[in-house]
């Protein structure tokens, strides 16, 4: 892969100094302090049902050899009393815990610990699988992890874990299982087409995109070979889909018909992959409702956020902002931007010896989740996006790799969103010469979503919060344009935003805007 970083980065990370340790991980000061001696490292090996942990000083002298304990109430609380005693009896002064992270095993060793009041360090598997095979190599047991943990937590790697709140933690649970769901959605897409083909052989050509398409949709399940459409008919087909209040297109009845009538012969067992796809189809669809569900509530928390100011930049709406804000975590956890892509790994693994110094693929140790965020947002401004098109669009015809492509898009949009959300202001990048209206945003999803008044209400008000005061005019033309549209239409039903505009137009500090009942605005 092209380097996908400019050198000169390399020269300034050659003239950087400081500790060789990580920043967070650094204990030499307080081990200075008290002692080496009376300073203890306490080394847990994780694992499903119980632990493994060891009580060293800095010099890796054991002062409690390697004890297992079970992952129940009682068992962490006598750990925590043989803990104890061992401080008092070898004069430990101060201390720190080092837990190898494992899965979601190592928490609730990690929480005990915490209410004791011990500071934990997390250990990454990475740096304990490089510290045990030097000292010893092809050879994995729980001791020698533990004493490989010590090495790790001596030499800085054990490293704090910045809270998250409980907003922080909700949204990111939810980001996580609304991805989770559409993964699972999609293979179940993949088997309908499959079980589609064998009953209706080439249905699926008929529509741009089936999966969009309620008429294909239905027409497959209502449908269970080629020859039930002919006898069908287009008259036939028109007259299911009214009585299912389905809107169509003659012309697309026609086309269908004449697929039936140069269809392949179905599968010998389509009446088995029809009952199967039915089946899917109904896992399919309740689905598609929970990931609508989990959206809007999504919405609701993101707009607690100061993520939300990212709706302003054109190309980013409420879902994508909403996985950022989710991996993402507090913006105060970050002291720049370039923490952010140090984080995600969107650099190059760098391989230098002597005179050899060339770049490789993206660092394999990174946070994934968080990388897989900024490249989806990276491919949605390459397409939504008028400035990131453009230089996408520079970048191919100059016949630049496309991984390179997204990556630096990632990183630029990772800077700006820095800037933004950290600043609490919302976007003003030389290139754009129009921001996006952030409440016009979140209007258009919930009404897309049919979200009801009161929570659009509940919204669009948090949203507000987070507005600068000087922006907020601006966001009240459109609105105020849409009351004065949905007063004077002329439209039988309940008509909600009419509900919805006032509140929040008066939460804007437009509440004194008057609107005649003919739509043109009081001269006065």
């Amino acid at each position: 892969m092209p380097s996908l970083k400019p050198r000169t980065s390399k020269r300034r990370s050659a003239r950087r100094g400081g500790l060789i340790h990580k920043p967070h991980g650094v204990l030499q000061p307080r081990v200075q302090k008290v002692g080496p001696e009376h300073f203890g490292i306490v080394c847990v090996d994780c694992a499903k049902v119980r632990s493994r942990w060891l009580l060293c000083n800095f010099y890796g002298t054991v002062l409690v050899p390697p004890t297992d304990v079970a992952h129940s109430k009682y068992d962490f609380l006598a750990m925590e009393t043989r803990l104890r005693q061992a401080l008092a009896e070898h004069d430990i002064q101060d201390l720190v815990v080092a837990i190898e992270r494992t899965g979601n095993y190592h928490l609730p060793v990690k929480r005990a610990l915490s209410r004791a009041n011990f500071e934990c360090r997390i250990v990454h598997p990475f740096a304990t699988k490089q510290l045990r095979q030097p000292a010893d190599p092809g050879n994995k047991t729980d001791d020698t992890d533990l004493a490989a943990i010590f090495r790790a937590a001596s030499t800085g790697f054990g490293l704090l874990e910045q809270p998250l709140s409980p907003l922080d933690e909700q949204l990111r649970l939810l980001v996580r299982h609304r991805r989770d769901l559409i993964y699972k959605r999609s293979a179940l897409c993949c088997q309908m087409r499959e079980h589609l083909e064998a009953t209706l052989p080439g249905f699926a050509a008929c529509f741009e995109n089936l999966w969009d398409s309620a008429v294909g949709l239905y027409l497959a399940c209502a449908f269970s070979s080629p020859e039930a459409i002919r006898q069908a008919g287009t008259e036939g087909l028109a007259q299911r889909l009214r009585e299912s209040k389905l809107r169509f297109q003659t012309p697309m009845l026609g086309k269908i018909a004449t697929w039936a009538g140069r269809a392949a012969a179905p599968h010998s067992q389509a009446a088995i992959h029809h009952q199967i796809l039915l089946g899917l189809e109904a896992d399919r669809t309740q689905k598609t409702a929970h990931i609508e569900a989990l959206e809007c509530q999504l919405a609701g928390l993101l707009v607690q956020t100061p993520y939300v100011l990212l709706l302003s930049f054109p190309g980013i709406h409420v879902v994508s902002a909403a996985e950022l804000a989710g991996e993402l975590g507090p913006i105060e956890h970050y002291a720049n931007a370039r923490a952010i892509t140090g984080r995600s790994g969107l650099y190059p693994a760098r391989y230098q010896s002597d005179q050899v110094d060339r770049d490789g693929a993206l660092i394999r140790c990174a946070n994934r989740r968080l990388r897989a965020a900024l490249l989806m947002v990276a491919d949605n401004l390459a397409k939504c996006n008028p400035h990131f098109h453009a230089l996408a669009a520079i970048w191919k015809t100059n016949r630049k790799d496309p991984r390179r492509t997204r990556i630096k898009i990632a990183s630029r949009f990772s800077r700006i969103a820095y800037q933004m959300v950290a600043g609490r202001q919302v976007c003003r990048h030389p290139a754009i010469r129009q921001r996006s209206l952030i409440l016009d945003k979140l209007l258009q999803f919930h009404r897309e979503h049919a979200t009801p008044p009161a929570q659009t209400t509940r919204d669009l008000q948090a949203a507000i919060e987070h507005l600068p005061v000087s922006e907020r005019a601006v966001e009240a033309v459109p609105l105020a344009q849409q009351l004065e549209q949905t007063r004077t239409a002329r439209r039988r039903g309940p008509q909600p935003l009419a509900d919805v505009l006032p509140l929040v137009l008066a939460k804007l500090g437009a509440g004194a805007l008057q609107l005649s009942p003919s739509g043109d605005r009081d001269p006065s």
